[in-house]
């Protein structure tokens, strides 16, 4: 790994601490996940309805595309054992983490299919739904494509419920849960 450290311009207060640079190659892994991590993200729980019952899968990937069509996109990691159930299924629901369901994050970052002791139900389009969620995006699979280690799959959005006054949303940043404050 190539790296040069330096310190940003002398005499100014909180830019003054040291730059770590790297040309990114596949043995620095955790450098970038690092850097990757420094954007901190919504967390969204995601899940569909398979043969072997309902799925579930923790992602910070989640964007909104599209306003016409209403198009949303995540990106599962090809080495998931997840990853093609999503990868192929016509239906999911994209749900947005209120800042006190931590635990539903945590529950579906280590695995998918016991949905055991969480408030859910079929959604119109027959994916798993968790109420209490800031939002849910009820989608019907748009497209997949191939992305390095993982695929971006965008949804068309079919369906939303948003819970009011529901407060604030569940962060993920530098590996750590959070919520935000405004300025």
């Amino acid at each position: 790994m190539n790296k040069i450290t330096h310190p940003i311009t002398q005499g100014r207060s909180p830019l003054s601490h040291p730059q770590h640079s790297f040309a990114p190659t596949p043995e620095d892994g955790a450098a970038l996940r690092r850097a990757f991590g420094r954007f901190g993200t919504g967390v969204t729980v995601v899940t569909t309805l398979t043969n072997h019952g309902p799925l579930g899968m923790t992602a910070n990937s989640f964007s909104s595309i599209s306003l016409d069509p209403a198009l949303v996109m995540w990106a599962p990691g090809r080495a998931s054992a997840r990853h093609d159930a999503f990868a192929g299924a016509a239906h999911f629901c994209v749900h947005i983490l209120a800042d006190t369901q931590q635990d539903i994050a945590l529950h579906f970052a280590s695995q998918g299919h016991d949905f055991d002791g969480f408030d859910w139900g079929p959604a119109t389009n027959g994916a798993p739904a968790f109420s209490g969620c800031l939002a849910t995006f009820e989608c019907s699979t748009f497209a997949v494509h191939p992305a390095g280690d993982h695929s971006i799959i965008l949804g068309r959005v079919t369906h939303v419920t948003e819970r009011e006054g529901a407060g604030t949303g569940l962060l993920f940043d530098q590996g750590r849960f959070g919520t935000f404050t405004a300025t």
